[in-house]
């Protein structure tokens, strides 16, 4: 998972893809340095996702910008368009379920 460490890269990166995630998290907190690698394997299962980091600490415009109020947090966008989040409590097994449900969904139109 590549970091960004602008807004508007971030933005960028959102609008370009067809299906991507982001997952915010600050250097201080170990529920997200524990789950970012899960999460990173998780996402091996769906090549046609693409993935970045934010560290809210670096790039804290990004947390105002997402309405992120606590980390981890991970939000999926299609086209710039937000599809799924979940902050703080992040349960892999309904992440999986919502990939697959977009991912199907964007591979099929």
């Amino acid at each position: 998972m590549n970091s960004l460490h602008s807004l508007e890269s971030i933005q960028s990166f959102i609008n370009r893809e067809r299906l991507s995630l982001v997952y915010i998290s600050q250097p201080n907190c170990s529920v997200c340095h524990s789950l970012k690698p899960q999460v990173e394997e998780l996402l091996e299962e769906y090549p046609g996702i693409s993935s970045v980091h934010v560290d809210a600490s670096e790039v804290p415009e990004a947390a105002g910008q997402f309405s992120v109020f606590s980390v981890p947090a991970v939000l999926v966008f299609s086209e710039g368009k937000e599809l799924f989040r979940k902050a703080r409590f992040v349960p892999l097994g309904e992440l999986n379920q919502q990939l697959v449900k977009y991912n199907h969904f964007i591979n099929e139109s």
